[in-house]
């Protein structure tokens, strides 16, 4: 198969995951750990090329995406450190709601600092997507980031590629969003990722159990603690609306009934410098067991965050380019269901597994023609 052409919006630890983990499988091919679908729709993760990249911090913004991914504040865990240079420089963005306002008072290694090169309008970014051929544009924006993420998105539309929405502003859950991109054939898949083995994925699963068990949830909590720039960036509570109501959706619809506002809270708590890229996850659960007897369960869950999203972001890519090959407009079903915390069609995770591996296993390659490039 070729090459699937990426743009990646935002070069933050998330960015440094993927292409290290891009870099990592090419080494070491089926040897790799951790890889979910080394095979999907006929694309290995490692087909996955970095063609285009912005940013607004003057210490990535000019410097090749294989030096950006290293630069503060990143401070996710380097498990891959042979990254080449990829002849791609990271390009000015647009600043936009993009960076809250306390950003520039951070401590030391996450304080944002704004680089002086002029912002792109969205004919330029649209006419750098086309000039590079990008097919896939992935959204790795900061929570909150609402103007944006839509700049970027309509950008993509224009541009003619496929939109991987990462993060929790709503896109494909957007009828209206949805609608165009569907109109023009391009396929998205969002919205905001379900980590490999996150809180949110593990907090499903756990409701699930308690559904299968036959015991009511009374109570339940999700309180996350972390060190990087997106837990800075969520001091500001006015940025989490979307946020707390993707996480809260995730674990509801895997819940035997929905619970009221006073009984769920589920969302980030606090910002810990020390912590860097680790994320710590409190969950608590109280239910009632047989004759209404009372029981409670806690759990202590400590991740990597970034590398947990970019093994997550290697599926949604690939699915998006298979959406493209057989001109599927509109938003993937299975796979947004699947790796995604809040898709418009929410499905017990076995049965969007299941989705996401028949429509991978679907026919192969539909004729380009059928693509909308939008040029």
């Amino acid at each position: 198969m070729s090459s699937i052409r990426l743009a990646m919006v935002g070069v933050g630890n998330c960015a440094s995951s993927l292409v290290q983990g891009i870099h990592y499988c090419r080494e070491y091919g089926e040897d790799a750990v951790g890889v979910l679908h080394p095979l999907l729709g006929g694309y290995r993760p490692e087909d996955i090329e970095v063609v285009a990249a912005f940013d607004i911090d003057r210490r990535k913004v000019g410097r090749d995406v294989g030096d950006a991914i290293w630069q503060a504040p990143n401070c996710t865990t380097a498990f891959h450190r042979r990254v080449p240079e990829t002849g791609v420089a990271v390009r000015m963005g647009a600043l936009l709601d993009g960076v809250a306002a306390h950003m520039g008072q951070a401590p030391d290694g996450t304080r944002f600092l704004p680089s002086d090169a002029a912002q792109p309008s969205a004919d330029e970014v649209t006419a750098l997507l086309r000039e590079t051929r990008t097919e896939v544009v992935i959204n790795f924006l900061p929570v909150g980031s609402e103007q944006a993420t839509r700049f970027y998105a309509g950008c993509a539309l224009e541009a003619g590629a496929a939109l991987v929405n990462a993060m929790p502003v709503f896109i494909a859950s957007d009828p209206e969003w949805a609608g165009r991109f569907a109109a023009r054939g391009l396929p998205i898949v969002g919205d905001d990722f379900k980590a490999q083995i996150g809180a949110t994925i593990t907090h499903r699963a756990l409701a699930n159990l308690f559904k299968l068990r036959g015991v009511p949830i009374r109570h339940t909590y999700q309180l996350n603690i972390g060190g990087n720039t997106d837990f800075y960036n969520m001091l500001d509570h006015e940025r989490l609306g979307t946020k707390r109501r993707s996480k809260t959706e995730a674990v509801q619809s895997s819940s035997e009934r929905r619970l009221s506002e006073q009984d769920i809270r589920i969302g980030p708590s606090d910002y810990v410098p020390w912590l860097k890229d680790n994320k710590v996850a409190f969950v608590r659960m109280e239910g009632a067991l047989f004759g209404g007897v009372p029981m409670n369960l806690e759990l202590r869950l400590s991740v990597e965050d970034s590398p947990n999203a970019a093994g997550v972001a290697v599926d949604a890519i690939r699915c998006a380019r298979i959406g493209l090959d057989r001109g599927i407009g509109g938003v993937l079903e299975g796979p947004s269901a699947f790796l995604c915390k809040h898709p418009p069609q929410q499905h017990p995770d076995e049965q969007a597994l299941a989705l996401l591996e028949e429509f991978a296993s679907g026919p192969v390659a539909a004729p380009a023609v059928l693509r909308k490039t939008g040029a």
